[in-house]
C-alpha cells in the first residue's frame, strides 16, 4: 500500500478539520482562533463534498462567511467591553 493511497479529499479534509479544532483549543488569542475556525470550516466543507452532499455543501459555503463575520463582530464587542471594564477599574483605584 502506497502512501499516496491515503491522500484523498476525505483524509485531507479530516486533517484540516483536526488542525483547526486543535488550534481553536490551544491558541490563546481570539483572532488566531478565528483563523483556526476558518480552517475547521474548510475541512468540514471538504468532508461534506467528499460525502457527495452537494446541496448541503452549497448552503454551508453560503453560511460560513456569515458566521465568521458574526464571530469577528462578537470578538470586537468583547474587547471593547473588556477595555471599558479595565478603564472603570483604574478610575476606581485612583479615587
Amino acid at each position: 500500500m502506497a502512501l499516496l493511497d491515503f491522500i484523498n479529499i476525505s483524509t485531507v479534509s479530516a486533517v484540516v478539520s483536526l488542525i483547526g479544532a486543535a488550534g481553536i483549543i490551544l491558541l490563546p488569542k481570539p483572532v488566531d482562533k478565528v483563523i483556526m475556525f476558518t480552517l475547521l470550516e474548510g475541512g468540514f466543507l471538504g468532508m461534506i463534498v467528499a460525502a457527495k452532499y452537494l446541496d448541503v455543501a452549497m448552503a454551508t459555503a453560503l453560511f460560513d462567511p456569515i458566521s465568521t463575520v458574526i464571530l469577528l463582530i462578537a470578538i470586537i464587542k468583547i474587547n471593547d467591553v473588556r477595555k471599558e471594564k479595565l478603564k472603570a477599574q483604574e478610575e476606581m483605584n485612583i479615587a
